[in-house]
């Protein structure tokens, strides 16, 4: 196999370059092996090993087939190539694991010199290379202190992926290694590194198609008066673009990045990065992973008839059940400080309620709904809310589970608490007036014409008259009409109408309602729940999830081998 790697990022001040390289090769079914990249020298000025001691760089393959039916796919891990620490300061640095198998088991340790998977020195010159380090292997996180300035400490770990937890042997082991560089304290007056902030956050997966027009921003905050960004570490695919820094705004500076996927670049494409400032204090790595070949899931902005969210428009004050549908089936994000936020109108300081999508037992997923569920409802009657997304609060089944986009538009999603005290009650004060003015309507006269109509009916003919009478007593009167012909006295009254408001109608109804509830109820859950136990019996022998996911992944191995035939 060649060695030979494409350069796909350069930093001229670091003298530090990286790159990659796809080969496919063809091996037989159920057959386990090693691959090593054995060689040197590694340079001096390192804190354990160096002085021309040799690399070695050892991946452990297995095509045996899994429990499941499928060929297995190794892991995948990111990181910069050097990553600049402060000395004497406990730093912590986490590693990017993914595995397009969604259900193994990953976890990292060190490269060993003998006793491994691989039957192979793993390390070679830089075994142990971080004195004092702390490693979590579940989240490949380390923990360590740096001594020495203008040193180097190598990183030599291996990735490893386990069919379940009670697996004791690795499926596959994937190498990674790096290096952290030590710097002393800066004499400035203010030595707060910059911090990369968005626009995704770091560890972030992006659903990408194949041929797409990626466009990403590296959003950097600086934090010292005087301070800019004037370098960019970065390990980049290959046909990634990065625009020059530009400064946005007063201590915020942004770079561009550009992209168009091809179909060689199926599966898992990285990219991390790390800003330099003035006196060459550097942010924490960043990095995301993008998806080729899949697709983010979109959560579906919601409509008022047939809508894709629930509730909307005006709502009761108990409400503390919410759903919101996405465009494909989404899972979980792997990442905590992921929020859905419920906020007021009238006060858009502070969010009336926030949900961790990450871990909170309070957002259920299921299928291509997402369910929030509030234990006590915290609404004002009268006020409008509005509800916001960060980014990947849904993400996909696939591999590192693309991320869906964020959301902060305030008119995406909003609602509005019902005010029974506005909408049914009405209270007025009248003064009666001492003088009145009656006119009293179509009052009728009428006389009988002798004369017959050819159908033996008695013609009439009438006149309306109309009097008026003003009363300026506090005594009722009653002024009768003058008629010319014979007519009939009557007397009529005013019948007072009863008004029922909603609140009375309510109030009416509770008693009612409450008993048709308890007997609707009673009579319901029984037949729901076999209806219900029928349904999911039968969904359950339908669809099998872990199947159905081997099936995927066999599905895009098969494509991706054949893309790479072509």
């Amino acid at each position: 196999m060649d060695t030979a790697v494409n350069c796909t990022d350069y930093n001229a001040a670091l003298t530090v370059s990286s790159g990659e390289h796809y080969e496919t090769q063809t091996f037989p079914l159920n057959i386990a092996f090693s691959v090593g990249f054995v060689d040197g020298n590694w340079f001096s000025n390192l804190v354990v090993g160096g002085n021309d001691t040799g690399w070695s760089v050892v991946c452990r393959i297995n095509t045996t087939i899994r429990p499941d039916g499928y060929i297995n796919t190794s892991p995948v891990a990111v990181n910069l190539p050097i990553i600049y620490k402060q000395i004497n300061i406990q730093q912590v640095h986490v590693v990017q694991m993914s595995d397009l198998d969604g259900t193994d088991i990953l976890r990292c340790r060190w490269a060993t010199s003998s006793g491994n998977i691989n039957n192979y020195d793993e390390c070679d010159g830089v075994y142990n290379g971080i004195p004092g380090v702390s490693l979590i292997q579940d989240n490949c996180t380390l923990v360590f202190t740096l001594t020495n300035a203008g040193m180097y400490a190598a990183a030599a770990l291996q990735i490893e992926d386990y069919y379940s937890n009670s697996s004791t042997t690795p499926m596959s082991s994937v190498p990674i290694q790096f290096l952290f560089y030590g710097y002393a304290a800066p004499t400035a007056s203010c030595t707060t590194p910059p911090a990369i902030i968005g626009n995704r956050p770091n560890r972030a997966c992006i659903g990408t198609p194949i041929g797409s027009n990626v466009t990403e921003y590296i959003i950097v905050q600086v934090y010292c008066p005087g301070h800019a960004i004037v370098d960019l570490v970065s390990s980049t695919p290959t046909g990634m673009k990065k625009s020059a820094i530009i400064n946005s705004s007063p201590n915020v500076y942004e770079i561009i990045l550009s992209w168009v996927p091809i179909a060689s670049q199926y599966g898992p494409q990285s990219f991390c990065a790390g800003a330099v400032d003035t006196i060459q204090l550097q942010s924490n790595q960043w990095c995301i992973t993008f998806l080729v070949g899949f697709e983010s899931p979109d959560i579906i902005r919601p409509t008022m008839v047939q809508g894709s969210a629930s509730p909307i428009g005006t709502v009761f004050q108990n409400q503390t059940l919410f759903s919101i549908q996405t465009t494909k089936a989404v899972n979980r994000p792997t990442l905590n400080n992921t929020f859905i936020y419920f906020t007021d109108a009238a006060n858009t300081t502070t969010p009336v309620a926030k949900f961790d999508c990450g871990w909170d037992p309070n957002v259920i997923y299921t299928g291509y709904t997402t369910i929030i569920r509030f234990p006590v409802a915290p609404w004002i009657p009268g006020h409008f809310y509005y509800v916001t997304f960060d980014t990947g609060v849904a993400s996909g089944t696939e591999f590192c589970g693309p991320e869906s986009a964020p959301i902060y538009d305030p008119t995406y999603w909003v609602f509005n608490i019902w005010d029974p005290a506005v909408s049914s009650t009405t209270t007025t004060t009248t003064t009666p007036p001492t003088t009145h003015t009656v006119t009293s309507l179509h009052t009728t006269t009428t006389s009988i014409n002798t004369a017959c109509t050819t159908s033996g009916i008695v013609a009439t003919t009438t006149t309306a008259v109309t009097t008026t009478t003003t009363i300026t007593t506090t005594i009722a009167t009653t002024a009768a009409p003058t008629t010319t012909a014979a007519t009939t006295a009557s007397a009529s009254t005013a019948t007072t109408v009863p008004v029922m408001y909603p609140q009375d109608f309510i109030n009416a109804c509770k008693q009612p309602v409450a008993i048709m509830s308890a007997v609707t109820m009673a009579a319901m859950v029984p037949i729901q729940a076999l209806v219900m136990y029928a349904a999911f019996t039968k969904f359950s022998n339908m669809f099998n999830p872990l199947k159905k996911k081997a099936q995927l992944r066999h599905a895009q191995r098969m494509r991706k081998i054949n893309i790479n035939r072509r």
